[in-house]
């Protein structure tokens, strides 16, 4: 590379470097300035929540599937270097021309904007931070381009560029992103500090249940290193939904609009539903998501109110065969009403484990139904009850290409060996769960290799709404890979199907096979 090369490079690299300054002034600006606006006012979360609304099927089941439950830190992260590399081609085209520099800005803080518009709970007053934040981007890229230009290396022999210039340029690119990164550190802060949320549910005392959930046996639980516990804990319960933000609901804001096809409408506030009987109700909840073996699948003791005593209240008309229930921030389920209204113990949740609600599971309600996936049903910050009909109401991932209906199939898995393990020779002790909310588990197989099936041994049931575990000891076999394969038969003694099936458009399907090695 010749010298001359050499300088255009370092030129470039300057002004890409007074590009990515600026946009961390933009941003971090904007995250401090939103703290004191709606948590949608923050562009990441804006655009982020944009780009989950428009995810098609199968790239939302990709990154379920590649990142679990880190999808959203994944989709921040995207977000972030996708910024970055645009920071710097908008600092190097302000090598040229200051003003088409500025307007790609003002372009990007109108598709900021316009994102954060359309989220449910924003109003034109959130777009302060954007705008603050867009002038502040703008007069660092002004300033640290300026710098720039004057450290700018000679061009055929001209005078030399004196020492200073360079030291202004990288103080002042280091005074930006230090400052960009403790105004993101101090918003992130105040927006904790001005969280009532957080106090309000520290604060809260529950209700005792008028109907306690019978404590589950004691041989519910397979006592088998590595089995998941029989109630999930809800620090490890997965987290799947459309929320990059958890919303933040002060509960004696929070109101349930219950209205559409009924004879009575109504909206019931928190402390209205805290004075009701509420009953307690252990339940396994299942994301549609859930590849075949996978663990986004957990089990707690639910507090809540009864949604058929809710519906009751609301006397559903003739003809309605849909609740369509509506999040703060937007997410919508369609429910059919006769599973509301029938006997199982479908839920308005205000607790969990014997706490309340954490907040990114739907603080301060949220619903909790047997019998079908969390995309139909279990609606976290639940602000919205519609009676209405099928063919009239569309909810949030049936517009994406899901089924409307998502009844919960039924399933298994081995939890013990985990795929790929290594295990010693001699008696091998497997374990696992298997799940039919509403219609329970009457057996789980096990097939070694290619022999012939096996029973298993299955822990106690507590419920049919909740899973079931199972434990196999298998004497062993010859060193080297073997595969053990698992299904599972629910109360009626239906077989679980081995055909296999993607999520999209109503959940999973197939045997799971797991590859283990003994030696």
């Amino acid at each position: 590379m010749n010298k001359s090369t050499a300088s255009r490079m370092r030129d470039l690299g300057a002004f890409g470097l007074a590009g990515f300054a600026a946009a961390a002034v933009l941003f971090s600006v904007a995250q401090f300035v939103s703290a004191f606006f709606a948590t949608a006012s923050a562009p990441m979360v804006a655009m982020g929540s944009v780009f989950i609304d428009l995810t098609p099927p199968w790239l939302k089941d990709f990154a379920i599937a590649t990142f679990g439950t880190n999808d959203k830190l994944a989709l921040f992260i995207s977000i972030g270097v996708i910024a970055a590399i645009a920071a710097v081609l908008v600092g190097i085209l302000a090598r040229r021309s200051y003003a088409l520099a500025a307007t790609c800005i003002v372009v990007l803080a109108v598709a900021i904007g316009a994102a954060v518009l359309s989220r449910p709970a924003t109003g034109l007053v959130d777009l302060t931070p954007t705008i603050l934040g867009s002038v502040a981007g703008l007069a660092a890229l002004r300033w640290l381009t300026a710098l720039a230009s004057k450290a700018r290396p000679p061009v055929h022999g001209g005078t030399p560029v004196h020492g200073a210039s360079r030291r202004n340029f990288l103080i002042g690119t280091a005074v930006s992103l230090v400052g960009a990164a403790v105004a993101t550190g101090v918003g992130k802060s105040l927006a904790t500090a001005r969280n009532v949320a957080d106090a309000a549910r520290s604060a809260l005392g529950l209700p005792p249940a008028a109907v306690t959930a019978p404590p589950p046996p004691a041989n519910a639980q397979v006592e088998l290193a590595g089995m998941p516990k029989f109630i999930t804990p809800n620090k490890d319960f997965y987290r799947i939904d459309t929320a990059l933000s958890v919303p933040r609901i002060n509960p004696s804001e929070w109101s349930l609009r219950v209205h559409g096809m009924v004879e009575k409408e109504f909206t019931m506030g928190f402390e209205e539903l805290l004075a009701e009987d509420l009953v307690e109700s252990c339940l396994t909840l299942t994301c549609v998501s859930n590849p075949v073996g996978g663990q986004l699948v957990g089990n707690a003791k639910w507090l809540g109110y009864p949604l058929r005593l809710l519906l009751e209240r609301a006397v559903p008309r003739d003809g309605a065969d849909m609740v369509l229930s509506t999040s703060i921030d937007g997410f919508s389920a369609s429910t059919p009403l006769e599973v509301l209204t029938d006997d199982r113990m479908a839920l308005l949740a205000v607790g969990m484990n014997g706490e309340p609600l954490p907040l990114e599971h739907g603080f301060p309600v949220r619903m909790v139904v047997p019998g079908l996936y969390g995309y139909v049903s279990a609606t976290k910050w639940v602000v919205d009850l519609e009676v209405t009909r099928f063919a009239d109401k569309t909810a949030y991932w049936t517009t994406r290409g899901w089924s409307d209906h998502g009844p919960i199939k039924l399933s298994s898995r081995v939890d013990v060996p985990r795929s790929f393990a290594s295990v010693p020779s001699g008696k091998v002790v497997m374990g696992g769960t298997a799940w039919a909310q509403t219609r329970g588990i009457s057996k789980v197989q096990v097939q070694i290799d290619e022999g012939e099936w096996q029973d298993t041994e299955l822990g106690a049931e507590a419920s049919v709404d909740t899973w079931r575990q199972w434990r196999y000891e298998w004497d062993g076999g010859s060193t080297g890979n073997h595969v053990v394969s698992v299904r599972a038969f629910d109360g009626d003694g239906t077989m679980q199907t081995s055909e296999k099936a993607d999520p999209v458009p109503d959940g999973a399907s197939g045997w799971q096979r797991v590859q283990f090695s003994v030696g």
